[in-house]
């Protein structure tokens, strides 16, 4: 069956959202919703849906790793040389990311907060921009994509930790923050489909059982590694109870940290 991508940026993901949400249930047009999804309406007051409600889980697909990453030139290159130099310098470290309200900043407001530091937030328009700030010894440390482990191979950055539940099967040498004491600091975006609610059943159904077909292919957990995602599936419900408890996870922390997007 052809697939027709149809790309609709803007508002964090939320110009899609609105666009597949209004679209007929008719398991033809899907939405490849991202964290933002369920971050979304913590960070806005008026989206035009519901992120539950309003839709019909069909599977996740994939879930991304965060990685906290420092300028080797710094000697930033372990937890305990970060918060080390945070403390010793009050409001000086500068730490990337890919903008107000994005997965890399609230882990960054995560870590922060866990270890009790005063740091200077940097947001950048995107997460390859904010990579490259600390590449470039503009910024000092940054939350991105496990992606960016190939500049770690040439020497142009240093990978501190992962914040995910478990260690990347693509690095494991490379420890968690629960590992290194800050068991609160856990980011991971993760991209699912998702059809407009009312879809038929048996719709769903045969699209799960296409996306779990895959979860089972090595050349799709290559493909999707080559991304800095690792495969993993989940079906209908178990997709939707993930996302009604990852809004309520972020809405917590956003609430506490009054961090508003309107």
């Amino acid at each position: 069956m052809p697939v027709v991508l149809l790309y609709k940026p803007g508002a964090s993901g939320a110009i899609a959202t609105q666009y597949v949400a209004r679209a007929a249930p008719d398991g033809y047009t899907l939405l490849m919703a991202a964290a933002a999804h369920a971050i979304n309406p913590s960070l806005y007051a008026n989206l035009p849906y519901d992120s539950v409600s309003d839709f019909s889980a069909v599977s996740l697909v994939a879930k991304v790793p965060l990685v906290m990453y420092g300028n080797p030139s710094k000697g930033l290159c372990s937890i305990q040389a970060v918060v080390r130099y945070a403390k010793e310098h009050p409001g000086r470290l500068a730490i990337a990311s890919a903008g107000h309200g994005n997965t890399s900043h609230l882990a960054l407001e995560q870590f922060t907060k866990s270890a009790g530091l005063d740091v200077i937030h940097v947001p950048y328009k995107g997460g390859s921009d904010s990579v490259q700030s600390v590449i470039a010894g503009d910024t000092d440390v940054v939350f991105a994509g496990a992606d960016s482990l190939k500049y770690v191979g040439i020497g142009r950055l240093c990978a501190i930790a992962v914040a995910g539940p478990a260690k990347l099967s693509m690095y494991p040498q490379l420890p968690t923050f629960a590992e290194q004491g800050l068991p609160d600091v856990r980011v991971e975006g993760w991209y699912g489909l998702l059809a407009p609610r009312g879809t038929p059943q048996s719709a769903v159904m045969r699209l799960d059982n296409v996306v779990a077909s895959a979860s089972l292919d090595p050349s799709f957990h290559a493909a999707v590694a080559d991304l800095g995602f690792e495969s993993s599936h989940a079906p209908p419900a178990a997709f939707m109870n993930f996302i009604s408890q990852e809004r309520a996870r972020w809405k917590r922390l956003i609430d506490r940290l009054k961090i508003r997007l309107d």
